[in-house]
């Protein structure tokens, strides 16, 4: 049951991460110039990595202070 939790989450993180929220790589029919910039999402899931990565030391670290209880 558990890695069935984690393959959800895994996939919802996934499916999360290569969802852009915004792509205008390509210029719009007609529009022949203008602002050279392209709006390219670099920051599409790095805050969602950032916090994944930080629970997953707290679960760590809970379970290392856990297992030291128990050996006391």
């Amino acid at each position: 049951m558990k890695l069935k939790h984690c393959i959800t989450a895994l996939l919802l993180i996934a499916a999360i991460n290569f969802t852009p929220t915004r792509v205008n790589a390509q210029v719009e029919f007609g529009d022949e110039g203008g602002d050279p910039d392209t709006n390219v999402p670099f920051d599409g899931g790095i805050g969602i990595l950032v916090a994944a990565g930080v629970a997953y030391g707290i679960k760590k670290k809970y379970e290392h202070n856990k297992e030291q209880q128990a050996e006391k």
